[in-house]
């Protein structure tokens, strides 16, 4: 069954979008765009009235490709006079090649006109390129964040899904602007039609603006630590029964010094507030996606104490495991 999210940031802007805009770059990601779609697409199914309605875009007018070689007939030339209350561009690969003069002038233009802009997947680099985000917070595909962050300084990357900071909306690509498109429906309609749309896709969480995307460990710590990466993946496979860290240092041929040197130089903590963190995450999402009882929560993600997991759960989240349980109903 859904469990409904947190309502979305700056749900004002939120709920005056009705007519979104999809600048499609060539060889977009087909998956996040159509995502994105569908949601509004199933809202208005659902719903029973047109809530919302929906405008593709090109530079030029043509068909895109997408990166899987579909094409998508747009409907508007990007610069008609016609515009939505919002417009997200979608990007995918070799997103460098496709970002010349002629969409940083478009979208400059938009953004003049006081128009709300967004990215999904790799969009947001042509926001980027123009200093349409500069300021504000944004997220971006995880394969392209470590590139952009020092490409971009005066940008706030996350490593979150999907962000909303003022007028400006960044998803990141896959499954992630679906839920950023729900998110957008139950700050405009309520959380109730948005858990409706999601069980229409069979999607078990619609997921917050504080989910973070899954970098994978070797793209965040770089590939030229295989010891600490190994470590790391040893840490996330062994959540229920958490192994010393004198057995790690063994395993990888370090010594504890070494491995704590390593973990704040490259992940800017210890190694056990790591493993910490690693477990009560995996406790966070037992409690969200499941009805599984705290006891079994708790000794599922390493903890002997219910009440040193209720601390240390507090500490890291801010609320106890039982309203955390309580925020999913």
């Amino acid at each position: 069954m859904s469990v409904a999210a947190e309502p979305v940031a700056c749900a004002s802007t939120a709920a005056s979008l009705a007519h979104f805009g999809f600048l499609a770059l060539p060889n977009f990601s087909m998956i996040a765009f159509a995502n994105a779609v569908e949601v509004l697409r199933m809202a208005n199914y659902v719903g029973r009235a047109d809530h919302y309605r929906w405008t593709i875009y090109s530079l030029d007018g043509a068909p895109v490709h997408a990166s899987n070689r579909i094409s998508v007939r747009p409907t508007q030339t990007l610069g008609s006079e016609q515009t939505p209350d919002v417009m997200l561009v979608c990007g995918g690969t070799r997103i460098r090649e496709v970002v010349d003069k002629m969409p940083r002038a478009k979208l400059a233009t938009l953004a003049e006109r006081g128009l709300p802009l967004g990215g999904v997947c790799t969009g947001a680099y042509a926001l980027m390129t123009n200093g349409l985000l500069d300021g504000y917070r944004c997220t971006v595909h995880w394969e392209d964040l470590a590139a952009l962050r020092d490409e971009f300084p005066r940008v706030h990357f996350s490593d979150e899904l999907f962000v909303v900071d003022r007028d400006r909306l960044t998803c990141t690509g896959g499954t992630a602007p679906l839920d950023l498109m729900l998110n957008l429906v139950g700050a405009r309609f309520g959380q109730q039609l948005a858990t409706q749309v999601s069980e229409q896709f069979i999607h078990e969480r619609i997921r917050s603006a504080t989910d973070l995307q899954p970098i994978p460990v070797d793209t965040r710590i770089s590939f030229s630590r295989e010891e600490l990466i190994e470590v790391v993946r040893l840490m996330e496979a062994n959540i229920k029964e958490p192994l010393p860290l004198k057995e790690f240092t063994r395993l990888v041929g370090l010594s504890q010094r070494q491995l704590q040197r390593m973990f704040k130089a490259y992940l800017n903590v210890s190694s056990t507030h790591h493993y910490l963190t690693l477990r009560l995450k995996h406790a966070r999402d037992l409690l969200r996606t499941t009805d599984a009882p705290i006891a079994h929560v708790t000794a599922s993600s390493g903890f002997n104490s219910p009440c040193r997991f209720s601390k240390a759960y507090r500490a890291q989240f801010g609320l106890a495991p039982s309203d955390e349980r309580k925020s999913k109903r």
